[in-house]
């Protein structure tokens, strides 16, 4: 488990420095100057050069990259071009409002997504049972900002039991508040989240209740249901713990689309401000920090996967050797 451990670790930070190599590159391939960001209208030449020289984009592009790595070794993300505060920083209180978030949803939908799951593969001849399945693959298709925007008409705009959006100016300092201004976007999340884990939940379930293993411990005297919790749960899970980490990623990445919908001062609405005013430093800091999590969080569920299962523990020791 160690040495899986050491070589994973070093599979990590490869897959760091090539995610910071791909960003940089492309960020540098748009069109545009980033100096055009510090710049008005009908600037002259020389103000533009001097643009050029304070942004560093008048450097070779392998002096830029190593400035850039060696700023990424340090932790700076460089400040921004428009309101010159330090980038990390500001990342942080993003964090603080982008992470609740995702964590909140997250458990939302994994407490909705695995009984209902469950009851979908056991009862699949019952009728609950298949208005699950149907109900899960419509909750897919429909596009997440729709369900926002349906939640704060029902229950911001008609009921008023929620804020339509916005965030506390000050944060976590107010919880109540701060509560409840991600009800709606944490909702909204866990709706579609829940919906894609429903139909993994179900097909791994399955794949339970015709192993050999199930029906060794139903003939030994275990009830259905224990069999079911003591045997086929934990190796039900492997499976579903890949997708749960694929679908917490992609939480954490499409929480710029809530976000935007919900005007939550989060990382989607600093990256596409940033966008918007071609400022490079926000941009390519809160891709990096995005992409960082991604990372660390398929790494978790890597890990989570091994300690869960012992024959996948047994099969990277026999690789080893």
């Amino acid at each position: 488990m160690l040495s899986y451990l050491s070589r994973r670790l070093i599979i990590l930070l490869v897959s760091i420095l090539v995610a910071a190599m791909v960003l940089f590159l492309l960020l540098r391939l748009l069109p545009g100057d980033p100096a055009n960001a510090l710049v008005s209208v009908g600037a002259d030449p020389e103000q533009i050069e001097a643009a050029r020289r304070q942004v560093g984009s008048d450097l070779p592009l392998s002096e830029q990259f190593i400035h850039f790595v060696s700023s990424l070794a340090r932790f700076d993300l460089g400040n921004s071009f428009v309101s010159h505060a330090p980038v990390l920083p500001e990342i942080g209180k993003r964090l603080a409002v982008t992470v609740p978030l995702t964590l909140m949803s997250f458990t939302l939908a994994i407490v909705i997504a695995l009984p209902l799951g469950i009851i979908a593969a056991v009862k699949a001849d019952r009728w609950y049972g298949w208005l699950i399945s149907v109900v899960s693959q419509f909750g897919i298709a429909v596009p997440v900002f729709w369900i926002g925007i349906l939640l704060v008409t029902l229950f911001a705009v008609n009921l008023r039991f929620f804020p339509s959006g916005g965030f506390p100016s000050r944060g976590w300092q107010r919880p109540e508040a701060a509560f409840d201004s991600l009800v709606l976007p944490v909702i909204t999340i866990a709706i579609v989240m829940s919906a894609s884990l429903i139909r993994y939940v179900r097909s791994a379930t399955q794949d339970v209740l015709g192993s050999d293993y199930l029906r060794t411990a139903r003939a030994l005297g275990a009830s259905f249901s224990e069999a079911l919790i003591r045997h086929g749960i934990r190796n039900g899970s492997v499976p579903v713990i890949s997708i749960i980490g694929i679908e917490l990623a992609s939480t954490l990445l499409g929480a710029v689309v809530v976000e935007r919908v919900f005007s939550l001062p989060g990382l989607g609405s600093m990256l596409l401000l940033g966008i918007e005013q071609r400022d490079y430093p926000n941009v390519q800091g809160v891709l990096f920090i995005s992409t960082l999590l991604v990372l660390l969080i398929g790494f978790a569920a890597d890990l989570t996967q091994r300690i869960i299962d012992p024959r996948l523990r047994g099969r990277a020791a026999g690789s080893s050797r």
